[in-house]
């Protein structure tokens, strides 16, 4: 690759740029949350680890929680295991339990900590069910948003409480955990948890400057059909007016309700960024004008500099 002057220049200025947030959020835990989408495109994998990757050489203290959902649809209908979702949440039974094992803890988490040692991160995979990082119990039977049939979602967690220990020995130690969610109750029965939900509780649990949402769209919409109507910043009120009105629906509800659960449990700022974007983690936390959607439990307390740049 051949630089120019005028390239060089660019580059020196964008990490002069950069510098103060480097030196703001040196120290600072980050959790990162990918969906499965994500590692369905190889490209979009190498992209998104290497931002993460540049996270994690900057100082920043980095979480992955990684998802799977198109992957286990995928290898379910292959074996004959098709998935139900139910208000952006899937139903579990003992064979997709099954298939959650092996996608999650299997294929998934393997392929992030390859790329992860290609890129020079020492990256350690570890899941819910490892030293009590995640304790849950299965969720009993509800009714559906509509208020309509009692829906018994089979081997899904909900969670009573994360210890961090083991996230915080490994990143004392300079690891970088690359969590997947899949979890266990008391009796060790393994249960099938949402990847945001973990996502958020380890946040709180870590008391996490930053939980960044990774999805297929560049941030929250206003409209769903529309990515031009990209929601730059919001707070709690904010975010439950857009699912009130029926803006914030299907996969988006358990990852609003995620937002809010993190905020409120101490997470300073959430971030819902693209992972198609190869600058959109980056572009969200190093620059003033940022990439994403940024979530904030009142955007009265942010400055009037803050509200034109929020990164």
């Amino acid at each position: 690759m051949i630089m120019h002057r005028s390239d060089q220049a660019l580059a020196i200025h964008a990490l002069k740029s950069a510098a103060p947030y480097i030196r703001m959020y040196k120290g600072k835990t980050f959790v990162v949350k990918a969906g499965g989408g994500v590692f369905g495109e190889a490209q979009a994998t190498r992209l998104l680890i290497e931002q993460i990757a540049l996270l994690h050489h900057f100082g920043v203290r980095v979480v992955l929680v990684h998802g799977g959902g198109p992957q286990l649809t995928e290898l379910g209908a292959a074996l004959g295991v098709p998935a139900r979702m139910v208000d952006g949440r899937r139903i579990t039974d003992e064979k997709s339990i099954e298939l959650i094992a092996m996608v999650l803890n299997g294929l998934i988490n393997t392929r992030v900590l390859g790329i992860c040692r290609a890129l020079n991160i020492e990256a350690v995979g570890v899941s819910g069910v490892d030293a009590g990082l995640v304790r849950a119990h299965r969720r009993p039977p509800v009714r559906g948003s509509a208020g309509g049939e009692l829906i018994d979602f089979g081997f899904v967690g909900d969670i009573d409480a994360v210890d961090g220990t083991v996230l915080r020995k490994l990143l004392d130690n300079g690891l970088m955990p690359v969590v997947s969610p899949l979890s266990a109750d008391e009796s060790g029965t393994l249960l099938n948890i949402n990847a945001d939900t973990v996502a958020a509780a380890i946040g709180a649990s870590l008391q996490a400057e930053k939980l960044i949402l990774c999805t297929g769209a560049p941030g929250i919409l206003a409209s769903v059909d529309d990515p031009r109507s990209l929601v730059s910043y919001t707070d709690l009120a904010g975010l439950k007016r857009l699912r009130d009105e029926g803006r914030i629906a299907d996969g988006m509800l358990p990852k609003a309700l995620a937002i809010e659960n993190a905020i409120r449990g101490g997470v300073r700022r959430v971030h819902v960024v693209s992972y198609r974007s190869p600058e959109g983690i980056l572009g969200e936390v190093f620059t003033n004008e940022g990439t994403g959607t940024l979530v904030v439990a009142d955007v009265n307390a942010l400055t009037p500099a803050e509200q034109l740049s929020a990164p």
